[in-house]
């Protein structure tokens, strides 16, 4: 069975974004050592403009094929003028309010967010299924989390966006790994304990 990833970026306090769930001041800490572990680990979670920009359009995906995002962080792109800005993996937005699909690459999941997911992971694949945000996602979707790859940057934003917009509830994981960066990010790889 495939795993789902919340592969994510928060601050040292735990928060994704601002109180509007703006998270650029994160992206001070994205070094030529960050940059250079984020195209070799985790390639496919550059978006395509990033990646052909970078010269590495046709790099081999290493841990996922398809990608789901809430609403609000794939509005960010299509304010862009960006409608598929993963396009190199499978899309899917999770929304209530956009009722169609503006990129053919993009599935909108409207309604049994849960069912749809549990039907990816019972695909047959090597790779996995990443979690990009936000934070009202994870929170519906903490019981399917397999796997989480934190991307902790050296700020504390005091309040903001969580990275898990969710009622109290306890879910264990186990540290299975932590690298650092000499500007002071790091990041935490946890499995669920099942």
């Amino acid at each position: 069975m495939r795993k789902l990833t919340y592969f994510v970026a928060c601050s040292i306090d735990g928060f994704i974004g601002d109180p509007n769930g703006d998270a650029t001041s994160m992206m001070a800490f994205v070094s030529e050592e960050f940059l250079g572990f984020l195209t070799s680990e985790y390639p496919e979670t550059i978006s395509a403009q990033g990646r052909e920009a970078l010269g590495f359009k046709d790099a081999k995906n290493q841990h996922f094929d398809t990608v789901i995002q809430g609403r609000g962080s794939y509005q960010l792109a299509v304010d862009a003028g960006i409608t598929s800005p993963y396009s190199h993996i499978r899309e899917l937005v999770a929304s209530r309010t956009l009722r169609e699909s503006p990129d053919p690459n993009v599935e909108i999941v409207a309604d049994d967010l849960v069912g749809r997911i549990r039907e990816l992971k019972a695909e047959d694949s090597e790779l996995g299924i990443w979690l990009c945000g936000g934070s009202s996602l994870a929170g519906e979707l903490i019981d399917e989390i397999d796997e989480l790859v934190i991307k902790t940057y050296p700020q504390v934003y005091g309040s903001g966006m969580p990275m898990f917009g969710s009622d109290f509830a306890t879910a264990d994981f186990t540290l299975e790994g932590v690298r650092t960066f000499d500007n002071g990010a790091l990041v935490r790889t946890y499995s669920r304990k099942r």
